[in-house]
């Protein structure tokens, strides 16, 4: 178990920041373990097939057969946002020692694989010639297989900020975390991760905590050294939505009375959805679906009703005759806040 020791000070300072590295650090257990997550199958059967000559044995011996990486090659975020190039220029100045350090970290007790061996006792040119290494196909790996598929993770992952920090304001840290994942439990100013080979204690000591929701993580994960500021990647809400193709185009009668992206629209919204997830679904940005919203909200075909910081969109009754009735026929919950 790994605990974070949180004052005052430090629950003030809980921020949240995306990171696009770790994403593409984290995708290659998925990508060499299959059976870890059936969500992203469909993401490694797209990415398989581009990867060409890239040199994936070296990648893939970055993970450790307990599924830990190297914490040099996830550097806390230093922004809320900083692009790939910035969090990999970071990992290109790690020194020597700190490369040898978290190599042989991650993998303990095992042994270092073979690709990786001579950084165990080489001298520190040679250790950072597989740090520059690494980085170099790091940045080629990113091209293909995430940074395509970024827009639509980055509005995922904003959707799951607004969410979770919803719930810190009206419940606290303890709704916060209580909802976040089964292995973290908050008590006395103390937040535990369970399930975790390491075990020791953080205190922030005015450090504050910084969460960072992951398409890719399977599970919250922590920086493996104490050493580390407390950090703590967790996994995002909406995964399994992320590879799902949009709905399909509504039939031809409603399509030529609404065009086919109000249309298509009007057929998502059979659960109340805030605008950020109706982009991420359709693969556009939220300004171009408001524009859709507004007209559809002025011809009564959906409503709408504000919860928290967000407004939440669903079809109105007028909507449901249009496009048909409820293949559930289950009984309709209210809106938030309706």
């Amino acid at each position: 178990m790994i605990s974070f020791v949180l004052g005052v000070e430090d629950l003030a300072d809980t921020r949240f920041a995306l990171s696009p590295l770790s994403e593409t650090v984290l995708s290659l257990r998925v990508l060499r373990e299959p059976g870890l997550s059936a969500v992203h199958l469909p993401w490694r059967r797209s990415v398989l097939g581009r990867l060409g000559a890239l040199d994936t044995g070296l990648l893939m011996s970055l993970v450790a057969q307990r599924r830990t990486l190297p914490d040099f090659l996830t550097p806390r975020p230093t922004a809320f946002s900083p692009s790939f190039e910035e969090e990999l220029a970071l990992v290109r100045a790690a020194p020597a020692d700190l490369v040898r350090r978290d190599l042989a970290a991650a993998h303990a007790p095992d042994p270092l694989p073979e690709a990786l061996l001579d950084a165990a006792g080489a001298d520190d040119a040679r250790v950072l010639g597989l740090r520059d290494a690494v980085c170099d196909l790091l940045q080629r790996y990113w091209e293909i297989a995430v940074e395509p598929m970024w827009p639509q993770m980055r509005l995922l992952l904003e959707a799951d900020m607004t969410y979770r920090a919803r719930q810190l304001a009206v419940g606290g840290a303890r709704l916060l975390f209580a909802g976040m994942h089964p292995n973290l439990r908050w008590q006395d100013g103390v937040l535990h991760i369970g399930q975790m080979i390491s075990r020791h204690q953080v205190c922030a000591s005015g450090r504050g905590l910084l969460l960072v929701p992951s398409v890719f993580a399977h599970k919250p994960a922590p920086p493996v050294s104490p050493e580390e500021p407390p950090t703590l990647l967790y996994p995002s809400r909406g995964v399994a939505t992320l590879w799902a193709r949009a709905p399909a185009v509504a039939a031809p009668a409603l399509v030529a009375l609404l065009g086919a992206p109000r249309a298509r629209l009007l057929g998502l919204l059979e659960e109340p959805l805030p605008t950020v997830e109706i982009a991420r679904r359709f693969g556009v940005t939220p300004s171009a679906v408001s524009q859709h919203l507004r007209v559809l909200h002025a011809t009564g075909l959906v409503s709408r009703a504000r919860d928290g910081r967000q407004v939440l969109y669903r079809r109105s009754p007028l909507g449901d005759q249009l496009t048909g009735p409820r293949t559930d026929h289950a009984p309709r919950a209210p809106a938030p806040g309706a």
